[in-house]
């Protein structure tokens, strides 16, 4: 992309209405544009945010045999009906009538849907276990959208659901999923704590959220160091292995963690003082298993081993992945902007020309530019270098390549980590080896 006709629009003041980080460089680095209350467009930088992060959680759910299918975001009120969660689930459903005087819903939600779409299609335990995945737009409509993206009406989510035969494979397929996401939060640049947690409105016994560390979270959170020494890419933790999923999800629920509404201060204070920690929290994905809550009332059944009809046991796994966007920069930021990790960042570099016209000047960043091949941003406005620098760092891409006349007629540029804002002199060639 070149800055000069970038639809990049970046403000230099905060908008009033942003109360937190993520809102506020989300709106003055050009990522988002309110269009109504808790409803906003995703300008071009925002959006490779966004599908950096989709990409992500795709092929963590790929690797542990979820399927991706791809739900309508209208659906029948009579399924609602069925499962009995029409009139109980609160004005955040936004209820509509089609011309034909149908009940119809924008589905805040999937699991009767779901449901709806395996009873017509599985019919023996042969074809268990399932897990079927989408990523969709979902509307709930709060009360006080507030936050930005972080609690918005619109948001592009990740929903999983599984099918068992019974409650052994049931619990097989949580800690699948359980496994993916802590794959998907290490690969975004995240550290995520699973936390065990109320079901709400979906129902079920066992659920866990997902919490990672922000000061602007909703929540206390306390947990242990452990935490933040696993790599849950680890031979050890096989998606395919039941006893190592087993092995997994002890060590997730045997180290202390809890908000601060589950903290148990007994327990706590048994920890050594260099293991404990704490701080603010965000939610940024829920797991839940409820066995039959859906495939009773909605009359789904397989034929088991024995011959007889069974109602398979059922979990849902969420992940905000437009709330992701927003989670990142809240962990991620300094006073000047966003800090993107590698994985997630729009462009891998920005490339500020601070000389425009010079011919040594444009011909290195021409140069640089091509070698990226697409994933760079190069600043080619004639704007002053202050401004450029401002800009590069409210971005928050990870790497600025800074070409001024002095370099260039030696034929150095400056290279600078954005995360540590380390600066060294190199050569072209040198620098694009050093940024990988």
């Amino acid at each position: 992309m070149r800055l000069s006709h970038g639809f990049v629009p970046t403000l230099k003041e905060t908008p009033a209405e942003a109360q937190i980080a993520s809102h506020r460089l989300m709106l003055r680095a050009g990522l988002i544009r309110q269009t109504s209350a808790g409803i906003y467009a995703w300008l071009p930088l925002g959006l490779r945010v966004l599908r950096n992060i989709e990409r992500i959680v795709r092929e963590e759910q790929d690797r542990v045999g979820a399927q991706e299918i791809l739900m309508p975001t209208i659906q029948p009120a009579e399924l609602w009906r069925e499962s009995g969660r029409y009139d109980d689930y609160g004005k955040e459903m936004l209820r509509i009538t089609d011309r034909h005087e149908r009940e119809m819903l924008y589905g805040p939600t999937n699991e009767e849907m779901v449901t709806d779409l395996f009873r017509q299609a599985v019919r023996s335990y042969r074809e268990l276990p399932q897990i079927l995945y989408h990523i969709q737009w979902k509307f709930r409509d709060e009360v006080r959208p507030r936050f930005g993206i972080m609690r918005g009406r619109e948001f592009l989510m990740k929903d999983a659901y599984s099918f068992d035969l019974d409650h052994a494979g049931a619990v097989v397929s949580y800690r699948k999923m359980m496994l993916a996401y802590m794959r998907t939060f290490q690969r975004i640049g995240l550290q995520a704590i699973p936390m065990e947690a109320d079901t709400g409105p979906i129902g079920g016994d066992l659920s866990h959220e997902f919490i990672i560390l922000a000061p602007t979270g909703e929540s206390q959170v306390y947990f242990d160091a452990a935490f933040e020494e696993m790599d849950y890419f680890s031979a050890e933790f096989s998606p395919t292995n039941p006893d190592d999923l087993e092995r997994f999800f002890k060590l997730m629920t045997t180290h202390y963690a809890a908000t601060d509404e589950k903290h148990d201060t007994a327990r706590w204070d048994t920890l050594a003082a260099d293991r404990k920690r704490e701080g603010r929290g965000i939610e940024i994905g829920h797991i839940f298993y409820f066995g039959t809550r859906y495939t009773k009332p909605m009359n789904t059944t397989v034929t088991g081993p024995d011959g007889k009809l069974v109602h398979p046991e059922m979990g849902s796994y969420g992940v905000g992945v437009s709330r992701l966007v927003g989670a990142v920069i809240e962990a991620s930021h300094d006073d000047n902007g966003i800090i993107w990790p590698d994985t997630v960042a729009p462009y891998k570099a920005a490339i500020l020309n601070l000389k425009v016209g010079d011919t040594a000047c444009d011909a290195i960043c021409e140069k640089l530019y091509a070698a990226l091949d697409g994933n760079a941003v190069y600043d080619d406005r004639t704007d002053r270098a202050g401004a450029k620098f401002a800009d590069a760092d409210l971005m928050g891409h990870p790497w600025q390549i800074v070409v001024g006349p002095r370099g260039a007629a030696s034929g150095t540029v400056e290279l600078k980590r954005r995360a540590t804002g380390e600066r060294v002199e190199l050569s072209v060639e040198d620098a694009l080896a050093k940024m990988g």
